[in-house]
């Protein structure tokens, strides 16, 4: 069976779908099964189900490569937060001599392999412009762009959206930083210190990314201040020689999770000290509550804390307004900088192109929390919104596969059943 028809839709199709929008003109495809927005492990995860189940389906991402976040929007010394245990996509476990937090290019190797040994070939330099459901026909409608500028038009019965809680960069407005004149730059195109020896850089963010630049800026003889304009958990990454995240995981199987935040805490506190008296003022909730409720993941700590209790990373307030090669923070204070690098987050894109707002919420993540946020009706499913990381995702993709699947396999029966009558009917006829 064919993955997808690249014919024309039958007269009766086109019919029905031109019923509500003008005369479609670009190429139109008829897929055999989901269309799947995003080539990152979310989308990859989902191929690997379908795969397995013999379902067809197309997988689109508007890059150039799989996961594109991890290739082309990550710092070089990135390495997993969480053990490779947690971050495993389903049905292919990492390479035995992987490290227990593996860095960002083997991460990326385990996925080229990943979807190599599940036969995925996503269509990549698409760009989905719009999926709409027609009610006419009870299929979607998915718009896409490519670079040469082609419009194609995928119709499908399932949608999976899988482009994932990071797909577009966070940049905040602050005045006066068109009349900064130093680099200006985001996170997502941080490489490397090496370029920084010697310069003030100001790092807005104190997130995971906010303090890994940092610290990464000071191996490179450069002179951070971060910019801390909230409340924030930082977590040792171990307690005891085992991981944090993992601890928490074990405790919250036997205590409640507020039990659990102030174990955490108070292991905290033991092994890095009082923070606030460093201007990193915790929150009120505890961190895996924080998670749970707001999305908002701790700092584990790998080495910037030391950096900011000896000074060589400054922590300062929030940013009041920038001019002529300088900043000045809410308190008063002004600093001479050369560089800024905006650790301000990620968002979903969602809202941007799909044409829906009963099952995603309009900052474009599904409005059923987790567990339950994997699956809309008329065929759409969520994956990657669970703001549990790549062990969320894995998740939401199996069951995913699982109910698509499962309605495929029906379908594909009940066909066989009825071809199966028709040719009986058709034998007894001849006597």
């Amino acid at each position: 069976m064919n993955q997808y028809c690249n014919s024309p839709c039958s007269p009766l199709m086109v019919h029905a779908l031109e019923q509500e929008e003008d005369l479609f003109l670009g190429r139109c495809i008829l897929v055999n099964g989901p269309v799947i927005v995003g080539a990152g492990p979310s989308g990859l995860a989902v191929g690997a189900g379908l795969k397995q189940q013999g379902v067809p389906f197309v997988i689109l991402d508007r890059a150039n490569c799989i996961a594109s976040l991890w290739q082309n929007r990550t710092y070089d010394r990135l390495k997993l937060h969480l053990p490779r245990q947690f971050c495993e996509l389903p049905y292919f476990p990492f390479p035995k001599n992987f490290p227990e937090y593996p860095t960002k290019y083997q991460f990326i190797n385990y996925l080229e392999s990943y979807a190599k040994n599940f036969e995925i070939k996503p269509r990549f330099n698409e760009s989905v412009h719009s999926a709409k459901y027609d009610e006419t026909c009870g299929l979607w409608r998915v718009k896409t762009v490519c670079r040469d500028g082609s419009i194609t038009e995928y119709i499908c019965r399932w949608l999976v959206v899988a482009t994932g809680e990071n797909a577009e960069k966070v940049v905040p407005e602050f005045e006066g930083l068109e009349d900064f004149g130093g680099h200006v730059m985001h996170a997502c195109d941080y490489k490397t210190g090496e370029t920084y020896q010697g310069k003030n850089v100001l790092v807005v963010g104190c997130g995971n990314s906010g303090m890994e630049v940092s610290l990464d800026l000071c191996h490179h003889n450069a002179s951070p201040s971060m910019v801390v304009r909230s409340s924030v958990h930082v977590l040792p990454r171990e307690i005891l020689g085992k991981s944090t995240f993992e601890l928490g995981v074990s405790m919250m199987k036997w205590l409640p999770i507020d039990v659990v935040d102030k174990i955490l805490l108070v292991a905290a506190r033991l092994l890095l000290g009082n923070i606030e008296k460093y201007g990193l003022k915790r929150p009120s909730i505890g961190p895996l509550q924080l998670k749970n409720t707001e999305g908002k993941t701790p700092v584990l700590d790998i080495g910037a804390l030391q950096k900011i209790k000896s000074g060589e990373i400054k922590i300062v307030p929030a940013i009041k307004k920038f001019s002529q090669g300088k900043v000045e923070f809410v308190n008063g204070q002004i600093l001479d900088i050369d560089c800024v690098i905006l650790a301000t987050g990620y968002c979903s894109n969602v809202p941007s192109w799909l044409r829906e707002s009963e099952f995603f919420s309009r900052e474009g993540f599904p409005k059923n929390p987790f567990p339950n946020g994997w699956k809309g009706k008329g065929g759409i499913y969520a994956v990657g919104f669970t703001r549990r990381g790549l062990s969320g995702a894995s998740l939401d993709a199996i069951k995913v596969s699982q109910d698509i699947g499962k309605i495929w396999k029906e379908e594909i029966k009940q066909k066989n059943q009825s071809v199966t009558v028709a040719c009986h009917r058709r034998s007894k006829s001849h006597f």
